[in-house]
């Protein structure tokens, strides 16, 4: 009862939000990928979709998202196979660490889990289960609800080209938190060709979301992306700052747009995410100069086939 009272409220609210509503659960599926991103941009933003000559942030995420094709994204946006990519490129030291994959639900072997961990599948965003004490979890509800997950493709929602094509699995990770003792703060590094321009760091995610936005020289920047800033709430540059951006820039490198999701702990840094359309492509800035401004740094390379 509660989903169908969400579902006509939604409905009767805000009708045209049931559009992406049924795009999420693969119920749209027949309609072209150029066509649907048109209804949902404009659904989204409010704004009509420049595919010919984009020129924003969102708009060229779009753009990427029908034209660029590239067999690497797939491997980079799977949690799983990405962690082979990234011991390469920047050493398995910032890889959190694996306890365990499963390619289905059925595998996973409870009782030989730790006190605490993390399930999350590899397949799309948002995902996870965060276990901190077992005794507390309840897992039937957490196998029917990685069961429900492992069915869906993550492509559908907002035609994300990376996660079309990959075989859904279950992790297991190591439980970390940072100094704080009760998080892990996402430190994300948004990359273009090996440039990165710009730190979002996301605070406290699960109750009250802000979102507080750097430069390189971790000076606050008065703009939003989506959820409101806070600028009274002291974000220390973590120690090995520098050494996360020049590893952004690596992972980033040949990408036209990627970002570039780090962890910091103590004196160590930790793999988060590539990222290719943050947000989807749909989030609105302000002021709506750094979406432009954004635009401005992604290439888009006019060998991409369309």
């Amino acid at each position: 009862m509660g989903k169908l009272r969400t579902a006509i409220e939604l409905l009767i609210h805000s009708p045209l939000k049931i559009v992406p509503a049924f795009g999420k659960n693969e119920m749209l599926n027949f309609i072209p990928d150029k066509v649907y991103l048109k209804w949902i941009y404009y659904i989204e933003t409010g704004q009509k979709l420049n595919l010919v000559n984009p020129t924003t942030f969102n708009e060229k995420l779009q753009w990427l998202k029908l034209y660029d094709h590239n067999s690497l994204y797939t491997i980079l946006a799977d949690k799983y196979a990405v962690r082979v990519y990234i011991s390469q490129i920047i050493g398995e030291t910032h890889l959190i660490p694996l306890l365990g994959v499963y390619n289905d639900v059925d595998e996973i072997p409870w009782n030989d889990l730790p006190e605490q961990f993390v399930l999350k599948c590899n397949h799309g965003s948002g995902m996870n289960i965060i276990c901190k004490n077992k005794n507390d979890l309840d897992i039937p509800k957490a196998c029917a609800q990685l069961s429900k997950w492992m069915t869906k493709n993550a492509y559908w929602g907002a035609r994300e080209w990376s996660y079309k094509n990959i075989v859904p699995k279950v992790i297991c990770e190591k439980y970390m938190v940072d100094e704080s003792g009760y998080e892990l703060k996402d430190y994300k590094f948004f990359a273009f060709n090996g440039e990165v321009e710009l730190i979002q760091v996301d605070i406290d995610r699960f109750s009250n979301h802000r979102r507080n936005l750097y430069n390189l020289n971790w000076e606050f920047i008065d703009a939003t992306i989506r959820y409101p800033n806070d600028n009274s709430i002291l974000i220390k540059k973590p120690i090995c700052i520098n050494e996360m951006i020049e590893c952004a820039k690596r992972l980033s490198l040949g990408i036209p747009h990627v970002r570039v999701d780090f962890y910091s702990i103590f004196n160590n840094f930790y793999f988060g995410e590539l990222t290719f359309y943050h947000g989807g492509g749909f989030e609105r800035f302000s002021p709506n100069t750094l979406n432009k401004v954004m635009g401005d740094k992604i290439e888009l390379k006019h060998h991409f086939s369309k």
